[in-house]
């Protein structure tokens, strides 16, 4: 119990702060009936909990010792994050109606995926973390902390989710088109954050060349 116990505070901590998927799934349940939001939700999770058990497992260390693979994420990443943002910055009270822009299952899903693995530095330092309770845990501590990872998942998208689709129906449309305007900068933001990574990757390993 007491490594369930770790593996959920860790999993907690480590999604509490404003990133990507947060800001995506706070923007679908704002702009997307609760239903559809609940979906977004797991389909996140789901990606989340691969990326925490490839983390577990050191797939941060095969992102570093491949600088293509490595350079592939941060250029479909960067593109991918900013053609997000600025949809959400071209009409920002756009889908402010619940009901009739709903997103395709298609692009929840491969927007669920960008926002979790288009960001390798996220995953070398998720390795870091969590590679070193790998190293410290034997097979049925691995097993009760990682479940603790999975169920904290769980508990912060599905709550996320849930808490702003009840209270969103409080919001002004002003406020919606606002919400999705910072949203939409923060995600271009992290978009050329990611653009300055794969620049800044691309000239290192030119210099080595």
């Amino acid at each position: 119990m007491y490594y369930f116990l770790e593996g959920l505070l860790i999993g907690l901590a480590y999604l509490a702060p404003i990133g990507m998927q947060n800001l995506y799934v706070i923007n679908t349940a704002i702009n997307h009936n609760r239903h559809r939001a609940i979906i977004s939700a797991l389909i996140v999770i789901f990606f989340d909990i691969t990326l925490s058990l490839s983390c577990f497992f050191g797939i941060g260390t095969m992102i570093d010792y491949f600088s293509a693979l490595k350079l592939i994420m941060l250029s479909l990443g960067s593109i991918l994050l900013i053609y997000i943002g600025y949809k959400l910055i071209q009409h920002p009270a756009l889908n402010t109606n619940t009901d009739t822009v709903p997103l395709s299952f298609t692009q929840t899903i491969y927007k669920s995926c960008v926002v979790t693995w288009c960001n390798p530095q996220a995953i070398v330092d998720g390795t870091i973390m969590l590679g070193a309770f790998h190293a410290i845990f034997n097979n049925n501590q691995a097993i009760l902390f990682l479940s603790g990872i999975i169920s904290a998942s769980f508990i912060w998208f599905i709550g996320l989710s849930f808490l702003v689709s009840t209270f969103k129906h409080k919001i002004s449309r002003t406020i919606f088109a606002r919400i999705n305007l910072a949203c939409g900068i923060v995600i271009i933001f992290y978009g050329l954050k990611l653009f300055y990574e794969l620049s800044s990757t691309f000239i290192i390993n030119k210099n080595i060349l």
